[in-house]
Parts: C-alpha cells; structure tokens; sequence
C-alpha cells in the first residue's frame, strides 16, 4: 500500500467541517441544562479548592463533597481523584464561572483532536480517502464522549500520537517525554511506559523519567509532600471500595481489573481482586514487550499492540480513557485492509481483526456496555485485538522481503 501524505483540498475541507461540528458541539453543552453532569465538574471542583487556597484539602473527601455541593445544584456524585498537578493547572481558570471554563476546556479539547488528526494522516494509510479518514474519528465514541465529559483523554490521545511520530523518526528520547506528558491519564501512560521499560527501550524510558518528574514537581508546588501522601492515601481507598460510584465502579471499568472484579468480585476480597488483576497485567505487558522486541522490523503492529495492552492494564478505564485506542485501530487498519498475499493463518487473523475493528467502531455498543454496567467485557477483546496484532505482525515479518526489517522500524 503506497504510503499516505498530508490532507489534500478534499480533506482540508472535511476538516474544516469536522471542527466547525465540534465546536458548535461544545458551545451547545456549554450552555445545555446537563453540563453539570459532566465529569468537568469534579475537574473545576479540584481548580475551584486549589484556588481558594485549600490546597491542603484537595484530597480531603468530606471537604470535596461540601465545596461541590456549594459549587452545583444537581451534580453527579462524583469527587475529584486527577493528579494533584492538573488542578494546579486548572486553578487559574477557577476565577472564571463553571460554564465558561467548560467552554475553554472543550474548545482545548477540539484543537487536540484536530491536531491529532492531521499530525498522524501522514503516519496513518487507511483509508486512502481523506473524508473517510476523517469520518472514521467522530465515530469513534470514546472521544465524542471525553469531549462532552470535558476529560483530558483528548489531550492524552495527542501526547501519545506525538509520542508515535517521533518514534517512526527514531526519535526515541523526545518520544518518551511526549509519553510522560500523558500522565494526565496515570492509568494509561504507566503501562506503556512499562512497555518501553520491559522492552528496554531505554531512552523512550528516560523521556519519560523527565517529564513525569516534572508533572511529579507541579504536584508538589501544588499540594506539597503531604498532598502526595494523602493523594496515594485517596487512591488507595478507591481500590478498596469497587463499588462506590463516587469513584466509579469497577465493573464499569473496560480492564483487566474490571474484568476481574465481576468475574470473582463475589468470591474472593477486593484486595485480591486487585493483586491477581497487577499480576496479569505485568505479565501482558512484559509479554508485549518480548513479543514487540523480537519483530522489531514493525513499528506500526507493535506499538498498536502496546497501546492495546496499556489500555486494558489500567486500572482505572471508563468509555472516555479508551480514546488512545483511536491510533491503534488505525493503524492496525492499514494491515488487514492492505493488498497483496494472505496466507491462510494470516487470512484468519485478519478476519478476526476486521470483526474486532467493526465492534470498537459500533457507537451505541459503549452507550449499551455502560447502561448494562458491562464494560468490563472489552478487556477480554482488547486482550484478544493485541494478541492478534501480534500474530499479524508475526505472519508479516514472513512476508516482507529481506533486509528490510531494520528500515521500517526506523
């Protein structure tokens, strides 16, 4: 398949209409009756408390629950559980009313996706037609939900697509610390950093290091050492409680750790829920990272394969997380759409491939999940997607010619 270029005229104009949608989405919810529903509401609590000087209380549950009751008329039950770091951030805009900042927010949102969009058309060869390649992106509703929920999920699609770019340019190092910047999403950037680092790919490693160090020093300027403390006390209770919908449920959650918890969440403690579902997920990992290692010649495959991996080894994976999944599909895509000679095994492959694809691309099939409180069903098939990229990475290293297995992985 002959390689993809920029956006031609066609595409441009599909863009231009994409974002114009987009925003028109975002003002609309700015100004509709549910947006207090939305996640961005415990985000603007978390600004609102480092704002007024509460930093001290950030974590404090009591504390959260009466500034969002002071904040909101009909909120969600949720509290406020990001890093330290991205309150910080926010705290600024908490001068500014909640609809207006959830406006600026979205409309951040927006110039991610559309950034992202475009910086990887070059990088993504399925479809070959721009507008189809266009159209494939709002279908995909993870991130038309991070979007209306005001998560950062956007933002952690961006810095891993940035991340992918410069690996395919053998920038290794500056790769790690776009990888780093995604630790607005812990629960996602770890695992893949673990990739890297069982990989020993050490300088994506080290980029890594960096910038989370960094995040890791906002937090600190934040809320200070004892801040931290109480953050990892915060979290650690939120594991102990899977069933607490202020923090999430754990069968809404699309991991290993969901997955786990509704299988065995009525057999066995919580706390060995949690062990057994770390275990697995070091082991898928570690097994990515071997199988990624030895078929070095496909950067594409492997890195859909780790993000895969990523995805469903974190803890903490509602709808709007699985935003980052937008970039394995794709280029798992230009695989199995691809010309050329199938043997039989990899026919199969590919068939199991395309069914998965056409499920993750079925908008009402998350609506459905998280109605049915089932979306700890997509760990079993994200399981099985990276298994099977790895499989289709295996049959392709046959088929490509020789000596051309250390050109592609630069």
């Amino acid at each position: 398949m002959p390689k993809s270029t920029n956006l031609g005229v066609e595409g441009m104009f599909g863009l231009v209409g994409l974002t114009i949608l987009l925003v028109a989405a975002v003002v609309w919810t700015a100004r509709g009756p549910r947006t207090e529903k939305t996640d961005f509401a415990f985000t603007y609590m978390g600004a609102t408390i480092l704002h007024s000087g509460q930093a001290e209380r950030l974590y404090d549950r009591d504390f959260q629950v009466q500034t969002r009751d002071a904040l909101f008329v009909d909120p969600n039950p949720l509290l406020y559980q990001h890093p330290p770091f991205e309150a910080f951030l926010l705290s600024p805009l908490a001068a500014y009313s909640f609809r207006t900042v959830y406006l600026i927010w979205g409309l951040i949102g927006v110039v991610a996706w559309v950034l992202t969009l475009f910086a990887l058309r070059p990088y993504c060869h399925w479809p070959q037609q721009d507008l189809a390649y266009i159209c494939l992106w709002p279908l995909f509703a993870p991130l038309g939900v991070s979007l209306f929920q005001g998560q950062s999920s956007l933002l952690v699609l961006a810095f891993i697509a940035a991340g992918f770019v410069l690996l395919k340019k053998g920038k290794e190092f500056p790769a790690g610390l776009c990888f780093g910047l995604a630790m607005f999403k812990p629960q996602v950037a770890l695992p893949l950093l673990l990739v890297f680092l069982f990989g020993k790919r050490w300088a994506v490693v080290a980029g890594g290091a960096v910038t989370s160090s960094v995040l890791v020093g906002l937090s600190v300027v934040a809320v200070g050492f004892r801040g931290l403390e109480q953050y990892a006390s915060f979290l650690l209770n939120i594991s102990r409680t899977p069933r607490d919908l202020s923090s999430g449920s754990a069968v809404d959650m699309g991991s290993i750790h969901g997955f786990l918890f509704a299988v065995l969440g009525r057999v066995i403690r919580p706390s060995a829920v949690s062990v057994i579902s770390v275990v697995l997920s070091l082991m898928l990992l570690s097994f990515v990272a071997k199988r990624w290692k030895n078929q070095s010649q496909n950067l594409d495959l492997g890195f859909a394969a780790a993000v895969a991996a990523s995805l469903v080894a974190g803890d903490h994976m509602f709808t709007h997380d699985f935003g980052p999944l937008m970039l394995a599909i794709l280029l798992v895509g230009a695989q199995v759409f691809a010309n050329g000679p199938i043997p039989g095994e990899t026919r199969a492959v590919r068939r199991g491939l395309k069914s998965l694809l056409a499920f993750f691309w079925c908008f009402p099939i998350y609506f459905v999940l998280v109605a049915w409180h089932s979306l700890f069903l997509l760990a079993p098939l994200l399981v099985l997607f990276g298994v099977l990229v790895l499989l289709l990475a295996n049959e392709a290293e046959g088929l490509m010619p020789a000596g051309t297995a250390s050109a592609s992985m630069g």
